[in-house]
């Protein structure tokens, strides 16, 4: 992967196909070739610029760092690679960085979508969260397979759940590529939205396609549509059985959403 000198850190990103540019912003623990699974393919093959790059955490940086330093981090990258304006795609805390680059710098964006996002805290995700970065903190190594069935109960959905083949696969990956949590890893849990921020959204006019996912334990789908109802210049699409991982459990729907969103910016 190359590198780019961005914000005081190292990038490591890809950059792959021709024609307009999308800019692929990943969520908390993950890397951004995980875009390149199924997203990049079809983005690359419907005729974009296909760009992901590891969030700060995964890029090597002092733990310490907040939400905004994400965001400037993703409008180096553009300019770096002068890329803007452009189309942004973000799934979970990558959507909470792409929106918060709407409202920051949004002469860098032309279209965004949003996946599995919120625009304010509730006490569920509050404990969630607390208890994630409890269990982190008390550096208890849990054993592979707990680990990978706590990973697919809450981000997968009971289709996936319930059908023993596709689970006994998924089962198989999350064993064999558990997180290693740095200290990198264990700083973006820290990045949690504490107070709403769904009247600041109201100003955002980029156009938007909010998507949230039916079976989504992690973020449920309800607070996305708030997202969604929140950005005047938005619309929301949910998608059926689909948990927080939708865009890899439903990646041909997910992927014909985007290119149709995209598509539509032409006209």
């Amino acid at each position: 992967m190359p590198l780019a000198d961005v914000n005081g850190i190292k990038i490591n990103y890809d950059d792959l196909g021709s024609g307009d540019p999308v800019v692929l912003v990943m969520g908390t623990a993950a890397n951004g070739r995980v875009w390149h699974l199924h997203q990049v393919p079809a983005l690359v093959d419907a005729g974009y610029r296909a760009i992901t790059f590891d969030n700060r955490g995964i890029s090597p940086a002092e733990p310490g760092f907040a939400i905004d330093d994400l965001v400037a981090d993703t409008a180096g990258l553009i300019e770096h690679l002068g890329l803007g304006p452009c189309r942004l795609v973000g799934t979970s805390m990558g959507a909470q960085v792409v929106t918060e680059l709407m409202l920051a710098r949004p002469e860098l964006v032309s279209q965004a979508v949003l996946m599995a996002t919120r625009g304010r805290p509730d006490a569920m995700r509050a404990a969630m969260g607390a208890a994630e970065k409890e269990l982190r903190d008390s550096e208890i190594a849990l054993p592979a397979k707990y680990e990978a069935v706590t990973r697919a109960v809450q981000n997968l959905s009971p289709r996936t759940l319930n059908d023993d083949a596709a689970v006994a696969d998924w089962l198989d990956i999350f064993e064999m590529s558990p997180t290693l949590w740095t200290p990198g890893l264990r700083a973006q849990l820290d990045l949690d939205i504490t107070e709403s921020r769904l009247d600041a959204y109201r100003a955002i006019d980029v156009p938007c396609l909010v998507i949230g996912f039916a079976d989504d334990l992690r973020l449920p789908a309800y607070l996305a549509r708030e997202v969604a109802d929140a950005i005047p210049s938005a619309r929301y699409l949910e998608i059926a059985d689909a948990g927080h991982y939708g865009y890899l459990e439903r990646p041909d729907v997910v992927n014909d959403a985007l290119v149709t969103f995209f598509a539509a910016g032409h006209s």
